[in-house]
């Protein structure tokens, strides 16, 4: 069993930065592929950004690429997101989530979620 916290979500002005970090308890992450998901009000959770258990493999949403950045640390269990020049599109309830194995872009492929963390861009 997995558990994943995410922390780093709030507030922020268009075009501005946040961090969002996921740590994981339970077990090693080292096995497992990570993601990054969010779900703004009204709409379906939508993938964001997803890394390998290597982190030498990464993929993006368009809408993000450029300008996200995924990283993991298995020494600690953590996963990052870098969100660099945000937009008030962006703003969401952002989930941590993990998989065995490779890296997936459908929510359904992934076992472990985390409970969310808000991010709001102010336009």
């Amino acid at each position: 069993q997995v558990q994943l916290v995410e922390s780093g979500g709030g507030l922020v002005q268009a075009g501005g930065s946040l961090r969002l970090s996921c740590a994981a308890s339970g077990r090693t992450l080292s096995t497992y592929a990570m993601a990054w998901f969010r779900q703004a009000p009204g709409k379906e959770r939508e993938f964001v950004a997803t890394i390998s258990w290597s982190g030498s493999s990464t993929f993006y949403q368009t809408s993000v690429e450029g300008r996200f950045t995924i990283s993991r640390d298995n020494a600690i269990n953590t996963v990052y997101l870098q969100m660099n020049s945000l937009k008030p599109e962006d703003t969401a309830v952002y989930y941590c989530a993990a998989r065995a194995g490779l890296i997936r872009t459908l929510h359904y492929e992934y076992d472990y979620w985390g409970q969310g963390t808000q991010v709001t861009v102010s336009s």
